[in-house]
């Protein structure tokens, strides 16, 4: 196949322009907020029964998280060798994206009646998003030249925060102005929860443009035995390939620890505004919409740092600044700090994600036609480092009942991850395809 179609390459960011707006609507703003006033109860305490247990609702969130992750962190390495050996990269991204995108759609019925429903939807919801994640990452160094990583991943988070900010402004003008929409003023849950239907629509309906003009079948290979046998067996050659490679892995182990800090900080940024700055629902949007707009920049800044001085220290500057983010967090009081601090995290919240992402793309062998596979170890650690992350993220707000003291410790992830990324040597395209060639040898 060709590589930079420009036709295949429009429909693969496009998927970012479907999927993102679960990360902005679900993960970041409309949810959380419309899931903490569901979990209020008359006394203003927070706990509530899952399953007969009683948990404080915003461990409970972190918790939901990290049980979602997990799952797909087990399931991703076998179901990638799969679709690598039978070629069926594309059908095993459509099934999760129908998962993820069906199951946003079902919260259009949560209400305190459902609660415990409602969030076993959310973590289907989510392991729909991740699971077909790690396939569209796939496609990346199938499409596309290695001179072309940088820019075609910023390309894409950008288009997912313009999509998504679209989808929000919308959500928001029903929720704000109800009877615009023939909704009455009083009935408060239908706009949110019309909000979370639309979200799975959105999501279910542009997918359908990438999934019209992404090829199915890459390498055109023709699987014969048994596939899950013989996935089994693909895995096993990549893990061995794998072995070889001692960039990739030392970038793979500064990814997860620094990850476990940017991806924390996405889920739990709006609980946090809620639970500690009690700050108010109008707000807590506001904030989000600064870091969606500030982030769409930051992405392509990245993408221009990556090219003047190299991926390597460009992710390092933006570890860096997520350091100073979390110090920051900790000692902040009110509305305009946490503006402040939500248009610094904008700045690096699109640029270390593409980047990162780009980044694990050319430590991948030029010669390998595993992709899925390969990529399916970058998921595993950013999954296990999500799960680790919120995880810890509420263990620690549970034991010192303080969330401040949660985001003081992913400083801490940070700085791990900053310095294990210190010992990876960036090196230009050329050098860096001729040490992965030799691996491969």
């Amino acid at each position: 196949m060709q590589k930079n179609d420009k036709t295949i390459t429009r429909a693969w960011c496009f998927y970012d322009w479907a999927n993102s707006v679960y990360s902005l609507v679900i993960t970041s703003t409309i949810f959380p907020i419309y899931y903490s006033a569901v979990a209020k109860n008359p006394d203003g305490t927070s706990l509530v029964s899952f399953f007969g247990f009683s948990v404080q609702s915003s461990v409970l969130f972190s918790y939901a998280v990290s049980a979602a992750f997990l799952i797909i962190a087990l399931l991703s390495p076998f179901l990638t060798a799969i679709a690598d050996y039978s070629g069926r990269k594309k059908l095993f991204m459509q099934l999760f994206c129908y998962l993820g995108s069906l199951s946003c759609a079902g919260l259009y019925f949560f209400t305190k009646e459902t609660f415990t429903f409602s969030v076993i939807l959310f973590m289907l919801a989510s392991i729909g998003f991740s699971g077909s994640i790690v396939f569209y990452n796939a496609y990346l160094p199938e499409i596309a030249t290695e001179d072309q990583y940088d820019k075609l991943s910023a390309r894409g988070f950008a288009m997912g925060y313009i999509g998504s900010v679209l989808l929000l402004v919308f959500n928001l003008a029903m929720i704000l102005q109800p009877q615009l929409f023939f909704i009455s003023p009083e009935n408060t849950s239908l706009p949110p929860r019309i909000a979370f239907l639309t979200t799975g629509l959105w999501w279910f309906g542009f997918a359908q443009y990438t999934f019209y003009h992404l090829p199915g079948n890459v390498y055109q290979r023709k699987p014969q035995g048994n596939w899950i046998l013989n996935g089994f067996r693909e895995l096993k050659k990549v893990l061995s390939q794998v072995q070889g490679l001692p960039m990739l892995k030392r970038f793979l182990l500064a990814y997860f620890f620094y990850n476990m800090g940017v991806q924390t900080v996405m889920y739990v940024a709006t609980i946090f505004g809620i639970e500690i700055l009690h700050l108010p629902d109008d707000a807590l949007i506001m904030t989000i919409l600064i870091i969606q707009l500030v982030a769409i920049a930051g992405a392509y800044g990245f993408a221009f740092l990556s090219g003047r001085y190299g991926n390597i220290r460009a992710l390092i500057l933006a570890v860096f600044i997520w350091i100073g983010i979390c110090v920051g967090a900790y000692f902040i009081k009110g509305a305009a700090e946490f503006y402040v601090l939500a248009a610094v995290v904008g700045s690096v919240m699109g640029g270390i994600q593409s980047l990162s992402r780009s980044t694990y793309s050319k430590f991948i062998p030029g010669t390998t036609t595993d992709h899925a596979s390969f990529f399916s170890f970058y998921d595993v650690t950013e999954k296990v480092s999500i799960v680790l992350g919120t995880l810890a993220y509420g263990v620690i707000a549970q034991l010192t009942g303080s969330m401040r003291n949660s985001v003081l410790a992913l400083g801490i992830f940070f700085l791990i991850g900053l310095f294990f990324l210190l010992f990876v040597k960036g090196k230009p395209l050329a050098a860096a395809a001729s040490e992965r060639a030799a691996a491969m040898k």
